[in-house]
């Protein structure tokens, strides 16, 4: 790799950390930066995985405290993020890198109108409950979560709208719980889509390495950072990477 290079996927992997620990969407910042450099676009997207693995368990222990509130959920969470990443990672490995490139846009379009339509979806659910409160992440919210995991270890870019969407229409209002939540599960994804990429050899390892290293730094500041800022903000940041992402990936 040349200088350029090195500084292009450092300043991509911070970015891409940075703001999978806010907001998710990162993959924006760091899978073109693969791409740019000139890796195929499915050894591009497993790299990326890998890269982000780390990142994702800085950003949940930053978040640790509001991830405790919800330890009774977490085993069966847990299992659906395992099986749908083991999934989605073996599915990236069988598509050919011309399809994958076609599927891409439209994935992000779907990851953000999710989100946008969230708060709507979630009302109607609120008008249609018919006794007492609606439970949060029952198993109904676990069964949405195996397919999220799908989508997570097929492709990583855009997951952490999807996951926020998912979690935030079962019940959960706090962001800062939401991102406890999806910073976790985000990193069970990564970590089986990780072995499964680099057991099928689909890995480039030296790029990888500079993406991992910059991404856990910006991720885990970036965790302590998202607490402070009002919940409004981060609602209207995530629907803006969500809109950023489609449309690069629609016309670039």
């Amino acid at each position: 790799m040349t200088a350029s290079d090195w500084i292009l996927l450092a300043l991509g992997g911070f970015g891409a950390g940075a703001m999978n620990a806010i907001a998710g969407g990162g993959t924006f910042l760091s899978f073109p930066a693969l791409l740019a450099i000139g890796l195929p676009p499915v050894t591009a997207n497993a790299s990326n995985s890998v890269a982000l693995w780390p990142a994702s368990l800085a950003s949940a222990w930053a978040y640790r405290r509001e991830l405790a509130r919800y330890r009774q959920h977490l085993p069966r969470l847990t299992l659906a993020a395992f099986v749908g990443g083991a999934l989605g990672g073996g599915l990236l490995l069988v598509t050919s890198n011309a399809l994958f490139a076609r599927l891409v846009p439209w994935l992000l379009l779907t990851a953000t109108l999710l989100f946008a339509l969230a708060p709507r979806i979630n009302r109607w659910l609120e008008a249609r409950r018919r006794a007492g409160p609606r439970q949060a992440l029952g198993w109904g919210g676990t069964l949405f979560q195996l397919l999220v995991s799908v989508y997570g270890g097929f492709f990583g870019a855009g997951m952490g709208i999807v996951m926020i969407a998912a979690i935030a229409m079962q019940g959960i209002e706090d962001l800062n719980e939401i991102n406890a939540l999806k910073n976790w599960l985000s990193a069970v994804i990564y970590s089986v889509a990780a072995l499964t990429f680099t057991l099928g050899g689909a890995v480039s390892w030296p790029h990888t390495l500079v993406v991992l290293l910059a991404a856990a730094v910006g991720g885990y500041l970036a965790g302590y950072v998202a607490r402070r800022l009002p919940a409004i903000w981060l609602r209207r940041f995530i629907l803006l990477v969500g809109t950023a992402l489609t449309l690069y990936y629609f016309f670039f």
